[in-house]
């Protein structure tokens, strides 16, 4: 599972993002789980300024570019975060840790 932090300031309609980018519908804020092509399933809870996201590939998942361009634009617009300054977080996040 993956702990995504929103950026200050961001106010994303997460549940619109992913009716608009998986085409699944759901609440977030108690916890929504949905198949999405390309990925597996998808399990998303969002918590305060955070979103929760775990993934479980399926086994004759075929992950392109197009899946992966589409997921991180998800993020983003989730986050208000490119996929540098997530990468960036993460290892600040994985230096505190150790």
């Amino acid at each position: 599972m993956r702990i995504y932090s929103i950026k200050r300031g961001h106010k994303p309609d997460i549940d619109a993002l992913v009716k608009k980018y998986f085409n699944a519908e759901g609440s977030t804020e108690e916890g929504m789980e949905f198949e999405a092509e390309g990925i597996g399933t998808v399990r998303i809870k969002k918590e305060g300024n955070s979103i929760m996201i775990e993934t479980i590939p399926s086994p004759d998942t075929q992950a392109t570019y197009a899946t992966l361009r589409k997921w991180n634009e998800f993020l983003f617009e989730a986050t208000g975060r490119t996929a540098k300054e997530r990468k960036k977080l993460w290892e600040k996040d994985a230096k505190k840790g150790s």
